[in-house]
């Protein structure tokens, strides 16, 4: 296709409200330079994207109702004649107009509005009004409506209008008219049907370039409801289309993937058998099945990329440290990246823990890398790391920076992936990867933060998923409180009760120091309470902007008990162990996150005893607020509070879209259309395999322009 910021649209005579009229003549540009840069704010460059620029809705101009039979509070269109129009000034300034038909008179009200409007809606003048009837002081009246000046016996609309997502300096009605010259012109080979009749008819999928047009140019007896839900037939091929190309996409990357090489990391059952005697727990089903996948992902020749992901607490870490172990019986080196300074060092500890009495008989070494060490502890670590003397690398994203080298890198291991950008989550894969991209590392990403099956389908079918079910014995239930601030008193009675039964608390707050513009209760603040509170226990205080060494003594002080209560920042949102810890207090609970509160909620029940969560929350709470409450108060399970964030949220800021280099989809919807998606997955594999030209055609007409559907 041209683009047309090389050579415009082939359609003519269409006056833009930026750009003035273009020439009439075969093949005129349509707008001025001006409008195509427009055009290009929304996405549009060429004329599959114009057809793919679809309404936000419609507009029934098709039917006339008496002004005394139009029904109130439905959008509706009725015609009339002004026979009073002046500018009022109570309560403040407003053009007030009587129009009036055969049957009654309808008041039109503006409360904003320019000169010209005031001369144009005259004694006299015929108008045409679409908009919603209210009951008014005087009588039914419309405020603001569509007004259009017209002749008597002017003919209806034959067809809904469609009405555009707009930008400034371009209508919606000027965008209609472009529209309508591209799909009236002579050359629609862009909107060919690329699909085999066989999948068409299988499932039931309406033909694609009828689609596009019923869309444009809705009949008048065309169900309103269906086009608004966007589940009219026409609404659902292109919701295909777009989960087709997104398939599509995902299983070619998926194939490139397994067409590079990677080190075949064999299953010894050395080291990794050695740690499972050592340890004081059993491996549970879901951690054995998880391990098994990874297990002989690791052992094919091409690299793996599998996401594990499993409920807070279900034993993500030891399922990970079983496949570094995996990559060290092969002589192979690993690398465990984490997003925060906290998490690396808990890691550093537990993994320490573990493997350096395995370790000890091999003369090799874990290293951590973090970006606040000292330059002597750094170059230590880095030396080990080049030298293939360290075979575990721990760290944040100090560990893609340019001057750390691996001697033999096997695999990649990213915890709380979601939080890394999809740059730095290549960076790292890299440090293993030849030049020409021909070998690379195994991948592991691990995620607390369950992926609903509908994302995991669609943004995630690149990937291998494991999923561990459950929570290991003795893992509790905790019990979940909201709580009024009001009754603060309460909750300090809590924490002084555990406190003095020799459990450890928790108390979050969300910032650090006070904000003018959100006046929330503050770790600093409240430390400083707490302590006035609680004389006889001994406080701690954890946040982002402590140095690494005071927040490392603090955190070392809270799990060895010294430390009975723990004022932090969301900063423990991850990574912190502490078994004695059975109580948390979040503050501004309405203003987190579910997956937020679920992660902090899982810092605690990782003992015997019974825990609690108090959740405070501020009055007056707002319906979404509410909602999430609600949902964190009632469910335990991840998985389903992931499902519920999904549908409040959106995929967008669930995936954290700038973060995972993915683009969204468009026109479909995952929880209302996954009986399309699972279509468009068997449909992918079939033109893959079958129709490997229309898969080709397809994938060009849909992301052509646009990079990969692609994960790193």
């Amino acid at each position: 296709m041209v683009s047309p910021l090389q050579a415009g649209f082939r359609v003519t005579g269409v006056k833009g409200n930026a750009g003035g009229n273009s020439a009439p003549g075969a093949g005129a540009c349509f707008a001025s330079k001006l409008v195509q840069e427009k055009l290009v704010r929304l996405g549009i460059v060429d004329e599959f994207d114009l057809a793919l620029h679809l309404p936000l809705r419609y507009e029934d101009e098709t039917h006339l109702y008496p002004i005394n039979d139009a029904p109130e509070n439905k959008t509706v269109q009725v015609e009339g004649v002004i026979i009073h129009s002046e500018i009022l000034y109570r309560p403040r300034r407003q053009l007030v107009c009587q129009v009036k038909d055969g049957s009654g008179i309808l008041f039109m009200r503006f409360l904003n509005f320019y000169g010209s409007q005031v001369k144009a809606y005259s004694v006299g003048t015929r108008v045409r009004l679409l908009g919603d009837v209210r009951p008014g002081f005087f009588g039914a009246e419309m405020i603001h409506p569509k007004c259009r000046i017209v002749r008597e016996c002017e003919p209806l609309a034959d067809a809904l209008t469609p009405v555009y997502p707009a930008t400034a300096g371009l209508s919606s009605e000027t965008i209609r008219k472009l529209i309508r010259q591209t799909l009236d012109s002579s050359d629609r080979g862009y909107l060919s049907e690329i699909l085999p009749d066989t999948i068409l008819r299988r499932y039931r999928l309406k033909n694609f370039r009828d689609s596009i047009f019923f869309l444009h140019q809705p009949l008048p007896d065309a169900s309103a409801i269906l086009l608004q839900e966007r589940t009219h037939p026409a609404w659902r091929r292109i919701k295909f289309d777009e989960l087709l190309a997104q398939q599509l996409s995902m299983r070619l990357h998926y194939r490139r993937r397994r067409d590079r090489s990677a080190p075949a990391l064999t299953h010894e059952n050395k080291l990794t058998n050695t740690l499972l005697e050592s340890l004081p727990f059993r491996l549970t089903s879901g951690q054995k099945q998880a391990f098994g996948e990874i297990s002989r992902d690791l052992a094919a020749a091409h690299p793996m990329q599998r996401l594990l992901q499993g409920d807070v607490g279900s034993g993500k870490t030891v399922v990970a440290t079983l496949a570094v172990l995996q990559a060290i019986e092969n002589n192979y080196q690993a690398a465990l990246m984490t997003p925060t300074e906290i998490l690396a060092e808990q890691h550093y500890r537990k993994l320490s823990g573990w493997l350096e009495p395995l370790f000890a008989s091999l003369g090799v070494t874990i290293a951590w890398l973090s970006g606040s060490q000292k330059k002597k502890q750094r170059e230590t670590m880095l030396a080990s790391i080049a030298d293939g003397s360290a075979m575990l690398a721990i760290g944040t994203h100090a560990l893609f920076q340019e001057q750390v080298e691996f001697n033999r890198l096997g695999l990649a291991i990213i915890d709380e992936q979601h939080r890394f950008g999809v740059h730095q989550r290549l960076a790292l894969r890299m440090k293993g990867a030849k030049a020409d991209g021909s070998t690379a590392p195994h991948q592991l990403m691990m995620s607390a933060t369950p992926i609903p099956r509908t994302l995991s389908m669609s943004y995630y079918a690149d990937l291998d998923v494991s999923v561990i079910a459950g929570l290991p014995p003795g893992r509790t239930r905790v019990l979940t409180k909201l709580v009024a601030d009001t009754r603060r008193d309460e909750v300090t009675a809590r924490i002084r009760e555990a406190c003095h039964g020799g459990k450890q608390a928790y108390w979050v707050c969300p910032l650090i120091e006070e904000s003018e513009a959100l006046q929330l209760k503050t770790a600093l603040e409240t430390h400083e309470t707490l302590n006035r509170t609680f004389p006889d226990l001994k406080i701690g205080l954890v946040h982002g902007r402590l140095p690494p060494q005071e927040k490392s003594t603090v955190m070392e002080s809270f799990q060895q008990g010294e430390i009975q209560l723990l004022v932090a920042t969301t900063v423990i949102e991850v990574g912190v162990d502490v078994p004695n810890a059975s109580l948390m207090v979040i503050e501004h609970a309405e203003r987190m996150g579910l997956s937020q509160l679920h992660q902090l909620r899982g810092r605690v029940g990782r003992g015997a005893g019974a825990s609690t969560c108090i959740l405070l929350y501020q009055k007056p709470l707002s319906a979404t607020a509410r909602e999430r409450l609600k949902i964190i108060f009632e469910h335990t399970d991840g998985f389903e509070i992931a499902r519920e964030d999904l549908r409040l949220r959106g995929p967008g800021e669930f995936l954290g879209a700038r973060q995972s280099g993915v683009p969204l989809l468009r026109f479909a919807d995952l929880e209302q259309d996954e009986d399309l998606l699972e279509a468009a997955r068997i449909v992918a594999e079939e033109l893959l395999r079958d129709h490997p030209e229309a898969a080709t055609s397809h994938l060009q007409r849909w992301l052509g322009r646009e990079s990969e559907y692609l994960r790193v």
